[in-house]
């Protein structure tokens, strides 16, 4: 047996379990290092061995021997990465052979016996490969350290620890059942299970979510451990989502922005812009980040300034408009969902109607192509400022908005009007064969 063997027998005396990582692994001898014995201060060697604990993963062992003082250390490290989640290993022992159960402790791991109140903390030892008969004896040596001062200066503490450490050794005897915890926020600790792949009845392996307090022990963050964590809604708001879709003009491979924006004194809205780098083709839609009103609204607007058309305006899919002085009505669905300036919105109809094949183009007739360019005469005077008009917006979701440029006071030229809808609206809309209550007690239907 190697320097290593024997040194990782002694910290492991009854059913430590090595396997090397291949064939060949076991054909290799440890890597040998010289250094500095912390002991007496000569030269000694560290011997470092990567090797796999059946049903856990691969560790790092490292084993310290001094040929001048024959002091020797060994340690364990994880040799992957720290986990997902911590572990907690909650054994019963019943009987001697549980105390010759293998265990890995890191640094990070803590032990607790409740029936003794007892608590190894974490980061109090070194990562260590040993069995639970072990840790046992480890702790029992930590205690037994410093117990001739202690009789020398306070006899009644030292008489308590005697008597504790007493207990601690009546444990290995297993006279009564007792619980041993190993709690490990890094999930890398192990307790062998000897009936594995089968279940240990007595052997539960709980795996939990780290506490920010763990994370910042492990040192997994940065940040203060009590600062609250951020609102997922807050996170989408300040961030701009993309994903992949095709152009809808030249159906090349294109890009569309999203991002949630909160209109002040309204709601949130999803706006979704698509840019082709390909044929250069600009689209952009929004969509209620809500739910559809209870009621529907009618928005009333009189165009009297030219600064009237910077007002921001938010016209849903479901949202009409209508401008009386032109006789003119832009149905529901139309233009789509926008999110733009009463100049903007304008414009967009304007080129809806000038860009019409049908309207203007070689199938129109004179007296339809003068009434056309006379309303496309009268719009732009509106949007110029030099007529006067009023813009209506009904939209029977609720979901449309127009900016009131007074607010949070009232706006005296602007009206919003909160209605019933209709069954037609309701039908329109998908709303009288919703239901969203009551569904779940129906029973199911036959198929």
């Amino acid at each position: 047996m190697s320097a290593l063997g024997a040194t990782a027998a002694a910290a492991a005396p009854a059913g430590a379990l090595f396997r090397p990582l291949s064939a060949e692994d076991g054909e290799q001898q440890p890597a040998e290092i010289e250094s500095l014995c912390m002991n007496c201060f000569r030269n000694g060697v560290t011997r470092l061995l990567l090797t796999r604990i059946p049903f856990f993963k691969e560790i790092i062992v490292s084993s310290f021997s001094c040929p001048s003082c024959s002091w020797s250390n060994t340690e364990i490290q994880a040799a992957g990465r720290i986990q997902e989640q911590g572990v907690r290993y909650t054994l019963a022992v019943t009987s001697r052979q549980d105390m010759n159960r293998e265990v890995v402790k890191t640094d990070c791991a803590s032990v607790r016996i409740p029936e003794l109140d007892f608590e190894v903390p974490a980061f109090s030892q070194k990562g260590v490969l040993t069995t639970i008969e072990g840790i046992i004896d480890r702790a029992v040596a930590g205690l037994e350290q410093d117990q001739p001062a202690r009789r020398a200066t306070d006899a009644e503490v030292a008489r308590k620890i005697d008597e504790f450490i007493g207990k601690l050794r009546q444990l290995k005897d297993v006279s009564s059942p007792f619980t041993f915890v190993l709690d490990d926020p890094s999930g890398n600790s192990f307790v062998e299970n000897p009936r594995a792949p089968q279940r240990d009845e007595a052997l539960l392996v709980a795996h939990y979510r780290r506490s920010p307090q763990q994370c910042a022990l492990l040192g997994l963050q940065g940040e203060e451990v009590d600062a609250k964590p951020p609102d997922a809604a807050e996170d989408l708001r300040d961030e701009v989502l993309q994903f992949n879709t095709n152009c809808p003009e030249c159906n090349a491979p294109a890009s569309t922005n999203m991002k949630l924006v909160q209109i002040p004194h309204f709601k949130e809205v999803i706006i979704m812009a698509t840019n082709c780098d390909s044929c250069g083709h600009r689209t952009n839609e929004v969509k209620s980040g809500g739910a559809i009103e209870e009621q529907g609204t009618r928005i009333t607007l009189r165009i009297t300034d030219p600064s009237d058309m910077t007002r921001d305006i938010l016209k849903s899919e479901t949202c009409s408009v209508e401008i009386p002085e032109l006789e003119f009505e832009l149905g529901m669905g139309a233009l789509g969902g926008k999110f733009t300036t009463l100049e903007g919105l304008l414009k967009d109809i304007q080129d809806l109607v000038e860009k019409n094949p049908f309207t203007l183009g070689d199938s129109s007739t004179a007296s339809r192509t003068g009434k056309l360019q006379e309303f496309i005469g009268k719009l732009q005077d509106i949007i110029e400022g030099k007529a006067q008009a009023h813009f209506i917006m009904d939209d029977p979701a609720g979901n449309s908005y127009l900016q009131n440029v007074y607010a949070p006071e009232e706006d005296p030229e602007l009206s919003v009007q909160r209605y019933e809808r209709t069954f037609e609206q309701n039908e329109e809309l998908g709303l009288n064969d919703m239901r969203t209550e009551g569904y779940e007690a129906e029973p199911a239907s036959g198929r």
